[in-house]
Protein backbone atom coordinates (compact mmCIF):
# COMPACT_ATOMS: atom_id res chain seq x y z
CA UNK A 1 0.00 0.00 0.00
CA UNK A 2 0.85 3.51 -0.66
CA UNK A 3 2.11 6.31 2.28
CA UNK A 4 -0.33 8.49 0.30
CA UNK A 5 -3.55 8.30 -1.87
CA UNK A 6 -3.40 8.53 -5.60
CA UNK A 7 -5.15 11.80 -6.70
CA UNK A 8 -7.93 10.71 -9.43
CA UNK A 9 -7.34 13.88 -11.49
CA UNK A 10 -3.93 15.16 -10.87
CA UNK A 11 -3.70 16.71 -14.45
CA UNK A 12 -6.13 19.33 -13.00
CA UNK A 13 -2.81 21.00 -11.78
CA UNK A 14 -1.18 22.49 -15.44
CA UNK A 15 2.35 21.73 -14.31
CA UNK A 16 1.67 18.08 -13.46
CA UNK A 17 -0.42 17.81 -16.90
CA UNK A 18 2.68 19.61 -18.50
CA UNK A 19 5.24 16.71 -16.83
CA UNK A 20 2.61 14.43 -18.02
CA UNK A 21 2.72 15.27 -21.28
CA UNK A 22 6.15 15.48 -21.68
CA UNK A 23 6.76 12.08 -20.32
CA UNK A 24 3.86 10.87 -23.34
CA UNK A 25 6.20 12.14 -26.38
CA UNK A 26 9.65 11.45 -24.64
CA UNK A 27 7.69 7.80 -24.14
CA UNK A 28 6.35 7.59 -27.73
CA UNK A 29 3.46 6.60 -25.43
CA UNK A 30 -0.54 7.30 -23.59
CA UNK A 31 0.89 5.27 -20.83
CA UNK A 32 1.85 7.47 -17.48
CA UNK A 33 3.00 4.54 -14.67
CA UNK A 34 2.00 4.98 -10.96
CA UNK A 35 5.22 6.44 -9.73
CA UNK A 36 4.79 9.67 -11.62
CA UNK A 37 0.73 9.10 -10.57
CA UNK A 38 1.93 9.42 -6.90
CA UNK A 39 5.01 12.16 -7.60
CA UNK A 40 1.80 14.47 -8.39
CA UNK A 41 0.89 15.42 -5.13
CA UNK A 42 3.79 17.36 -5.55
CA UNK A 43 4.64 19.71 -8.84
CA UNK A 44 8.47 20.47 -7.54
CA UNK A 45 9.23 17.10 -6.83
CA UNK A 46 7.52 15.24 -9.63
CA UNK A 47 9.22 18.21 -12.38
CA UNK A 48 12.71 17.59 -10.98
CA UNK A 49 12.57 14.03 -10.34
CA UNK A 50 11.37 13.61 -14.22
CA UNK A 51 14.15 16.46 -15.54
CA UNK A 52 16.60 13.54 -13.98
CA UNK A 53 15.24 10.71 -15.30
CA UNK A 54 14.63 12.36 -18.68
CA UNK A 55 18.55 13.61 -18.47
CA UNK A 56 19.84 10.50 -17.46
CA UNK A 57 17.64 7.84 -19.34
CA UNK A 58 15.81 9.25 -21.89
CA UNK A 59 19.09 11.06 -23.54
CA UNK A 60 21.30 9.60 -25.64
CA UNK A 61 24.81 9.43 -24.35
CA UNK A 62 27.79 7.01 -24.33
CA UNK A 63 25.36 4.00 -22.65
CA UNK A 64 22.97 2.27 -24.67
CA UNK A 65 19.56 2.99 -23.99
CA UNK A 66 19.47 -1.35 -22.86
CA UNK A 67 22.46 -0.97 -21.09
CA UNK A 68 20.58 2.15 -18.83
CA UNK A 69 18.03 0.13 -18.08
CA UNK A 70 20.36 -3.47 -17.05
CA UNK A 71 22.06 -1.17 -14.43
CA UNK A 72 18.65 0.37 -13.30
CA UNK A 73 17.54 -3.32 -12.44
CA UNK A 74 21.29 -4.53 -11.43
CA UNK A 75 20.40 -1.15 -8.65
CA UNK A 76 16.71 -1.52 -8.45
CA UNK A 77 17.46 -5.32 -6.80
CA UNK A 78 20.13 -4.47 -4.51
CA UNK A 79 18.20 -1.68 -3.18
CA UNK A 80 15.81 -3.89 -2.82
CA UNK A 81 13.04 -1.47 -4.80
CA UNK A 82 10.32 -4.28 -6.29
CA UNK A 83 8.44 -1.27 -7.90
CA UNK A 84 11.94 -0.44 -10.23
CA UNK A 85 13.28 -3.78 -10.76
CA UNK A 86 9.81 -4.61 -12.50
CA UNK A 87 9.12 -1.39 -14.47
CA UNK A 88 12.74 -1.20 -15.78
CA UNK A 89 12.80 -4.94 -16.21
CA UNK A 90 9.47 -4.47 -18.56
CA UNK A 91 11.57 -1.06 -20.00
CA UNK A 92 14.65 -3.87 -20.93
CA UNK A 93 12.02 -6.35 -22.28
CA UNK A 94 10.97 -3.19 -24.73
CA UNK A 95 14.15 -2.05 -25.85
CA UNK A 96 15.58 -5.82 -26.40
CA UNK A 97 16.59 -7.78 -23.81
CA UNK A 98 16.73 -11.47 -24.29
CA UNK A 99 15.52 -14.15 -21.74
CA UNK A 100 19.37 -15.21 -22.02
CA UNK A 101 20.92 -11.36 -21.45
CA UNK A 102 17.94 -11.26 -18.12
CA UNK A 103 19.76 -14.38 -17.29
CA UNK A 104 22.93 -12.89 -17.36
CA UNK A 105 22.31 -10.10 -15.74
CA UNK A 106 20.88 -11.92 -13.02
CA UNK A 107 23.51 -13.91 -12.30
CA UNK A 108 25.80 -10.67 -12.53
CA UNK A 109 23.56 -8.87 -9.55
CA UNK A 110 24.10 -12.24 -7.36
CA UNK A 111 27.63 -12.71 -7.95
CA UNK A 112 28.13 -9.89 -7.56
CA UNK A 113 25.99 -9.60 -3.85
CA UNK A 114 27.89 -12.43 -2.88
CA UNK A 115 31.68 -11.25 -3.20
CA UNK A 116 30.32 -7.72 -2.00
CA UNK A 117 29.28 -9.20 0.94
CA UNK A 118 32.20 -11.27 1.30
CA UNK A 119 34.65 -8.10 0.71
CA UNK A 120 32.97 -5.89 3.07
CA UNK A 121 33.02 -9.15 5.84
CA UNK A 122 36.59 -9.63 5.70
CA UNK A 123 37.18 -5.75 5.40
CA UNK A 124 39.70 -5.92 2.43
CA UNK A 125 42.19 -3.58 1.88
CA UNK A 126 41.44 -2.16 -2.13
CA UNK A 127 44.66 -3.10 -4.06
CA UNK A 128 46.89 -0.10 -4.58
CA UNK A 129 47.10 -0.90 -8.45
CA UNK A 130 42.98 0.01 -8.72
CA UNK A 131 43.77 3.50 -7.16
CA UNK A 132 43.60 6.08 -10.09
CA UNK A 133 46.53 8.07 -8.55
CA UNK A 134 48.54 4.53 -8.66
CA UNK A 135 52.35 5.23 -10.55
CA UNK A 136 53.68 1.22 -11.69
Amino acid sequence: MSTIAKHQDPEFNPRVKAVFDDIRATRKSDFINNMWHYLAFDADLLENTWAEVKAVMATPSALDPLVKEMLYIAVSVTNGCGYCAHSHTAAAKAKGMTGQQHADLLRVIALAAKTNQLATALQLPVDPVFNADHQP
